[in-house]
This record gives C-alpha cells, structure tokens and sequence, in this order.
C-alpha cells in the first residue's frame, strides 16, 4: 500500500503524536509500505484557516497513489485530510489522540474540567471553538473510520459527536517491551510534558510542597517541553514519574515509565486505568490532599518496593509493528 500520514507534529517536534507518527512510519516501511508522512511546519504561524488550507494544498501535492490518509488528531490534520479524501476519492482514518477542543477551552478559561465531564453540560463556547466544535463534528462523521486507543474517549466521543458506532476502531498505543533502567541514587520525582493548564502543574508543585514538609527526601524534577532522549534519559534514572492531569486518554509518558519498571502516580482521569489499574497510583487531579498523600506514601521504602515489584510482573505488550498491522486490517476491511 502507499499511505500519507497527516499529523500536526513529527520529531524534532516533541510530544505524544509526533513520536507515534514516527514509529509508526517505521513500522509501516518494515512490512513493506510505502509510507508519506505530511506534517505542520512553516504554516504553522498563520491563524486557523489560512493554515489548514496551507496543508490541504500539502496533501494534495501527496496523494498521487494513495490507497488510504491516517490523520493522526481530531481537528488539525482531519479537516483537510477529509476534504482531499472527497475530492480524490481515497479513503480516510483518523486516529484520535487528545481532544483539540477540550484543551482549547481549558486554556483558555483556565476551568478545571475533565474531560469525562467536559461534554456532559453545555459550555460558552468562544465563536472559535463553536467553528472546531462543528467542523469536527462533520470530519468524524464523514470519515471512513475512527480508531480510538481507548473505550473511555470512544464512548465520550461517539456521544458528543453523533458517531456511527460502527466505524469505530479500538486500537491500544504501544506498551514496548521492558529496558533496563538505573537505580535511583535519590527519592527524585519527575514530571514531564507542555506547561499547559490541563497537565496540571500548579496544583501539583502546591501537593509536592506540602508533601516535602513531611519528608524532606523528597524531590520533585520539572521537565517543560523536554527532547524526547533527554527525557528517556531522565526517566531511567528517576525514583518514580508523576502525571496529575485534569485527564489523559492514554499518556505514552506512562506506558514508557513502565517499559523502564518504574513506580508512578497518575491521574484516576484516564482511558488506560483498566489496563494498569493493578500496577500504578492513581489521583483525583482536583485534589490536592490526594496527590500529596500519594507522594508521601510511594516515599516510603517498603510501598515503593512493592510498588516495583508489581510494574516488574506487569507483562502485557503491544508493539508498533502489532499497531501497523491492525491498522491496515482496518483499512481492508473499510474497502
């Protein structure tokens, strides 16, 4: 097959779509597909509008050959993604990520909503996020299929969004195999990520202060916009890694923690939690006391070693080559 990726950031790009379009690209060359990969660049300084139809002209130029467009976001790429797909007849995918308008709402009005509780009443919208609203609306329902990583995100979407069930698609994100990991030489624990409202940092440095007051070993390590190898670096020699969004669909940045057989504390908010539910700490994100206890308890030696030795007998994987291959199962299927 010749396939075109459409996603608003690739590497040296840093975050959860740019690593997952680059693997995949990988994958998808390994099993013998040629693969194009159209992404965000220049244009993204323009405002809405002006740069969608930048990259709509971008995959124009691309789609000579293509047997299907994987759009790898919810608004940014499967807009124009669509709108060439109809007029060249090819079929198009969207693999969902985050929510582009649930995190545009949370940042702009600085409200703390999750996003289970984002769509369940009715929000003043800006003109702007009406425009998204709608225009995803259409995209999702005039696309061929939506692959979701989680249950959680699919039955909120389907709901908000007016989707046939029937072209839904659950996909897992990638549980690599287990990589050895350093001994942490002190109790440092790291967060990592875009400081943006919805990661929850704030109320996370408030918990950690107040957690310091009773064990003055503890350390929290702020990573703001990290490189991706840096990062993987840190990790490996981190004492635990925290993650208190409002909500995560599912946090790669935890999934990597657990490929390195470190303890983490994470947000109750996520699609992943029945997966890992056994292996992890999990936090209200609105509350502050609950992150701070959560701290202090994987502090102590014995709750850590037990913590550790639950993420070491973790043994499910999902490799990329596994995510590929599903993924071009569900093309065939969507003839």
């Amino acid at each position: 097959m010749k396939i075109l990726i459409a996603t608003s950031i690739f590497p040296p790009d840093t975050g959860g779509p740019a690593h997952y379009a680059l693997e995949l690209s990988k994958e998808f060359r390994s099993i013998g597909h040629n693969v194009k990969v159209v992404t965000y660049s220049w244009e993204k300084i323009f405002p809405s509008g002006i740069k969608h139809l930048i990259y709509f002209i971008k995959l124009m130029k691309n789609i000579s050959g293509v047997n299907f467009i994987l759009a790898l976001d919810t608004f940014l790429t499967v807009v124009p993604a669509l709108l060439v797909g109809r007029i060249f007849n090819k079929k198009v995918l969207v693999r969902t990520g985050g929510d582009f308008l649930w995190e545009m709402f949370v940042n702009r009005t600085g409200q703390d909503i999750t996003l289970s509780n984002f769509y369940k009443e009715s929000r003043n919208l800006s003109i702007k996020e009406k425009i998204i609203f709608f225009l995803t609306a259409k995209a999702l329902r005039g696309v061929t299929g939506i692959i979701f990583s989680t249950n959680y995100q699919k039955d909120i979407f389907v709901k908000a969004y007016g989707i046939d069930i029937n072209k839904t698609f659950i996909v897992e994100n990638c549980y690599k195999d287990k990589t050895a990991s350093n001994e942490p030489k002190e109790k440092n624990f790291l967060w990592a990520g875009r400081n943006i409202k919805l990661k929850n940092v704030d109320r996370l440095k408030s918990a950690f202060q107040e957690a310091k007051k009773q064990n003055q070993d503890i350390t929290l390590d702020i990573m703001l916009n990290p490189d991706h190898n840096l990062m993987i670096e840190k990790m490996k020699d981190c004492y635990a890694f925290i993650l208190p969004s409002l909500s995560e669909i599912s946090p790669g940045i935890i999934l990597r923690a657990i490929s390195f057989n470190k303890p983490f504390i994470c947000t109750k908010e996520t699609g992943i939690y029945e997966r890992i539910k056994d292996i992890g700490l999990f936090i209200d994100p609105l509350s502050e006391k609950d992150i701070k206890e959560r701290i202090l308890f994987l502090a102590d030696d014995n709750n850590y070693l037990e913590q550790r030795r639950k993420i070491e007998n973790f043994n499910f994987r999902h490799s990329y080559r596994e995510i590929a291959n599903e993924l071009i199962t569900i093309a065939d299927r969507n003839k």
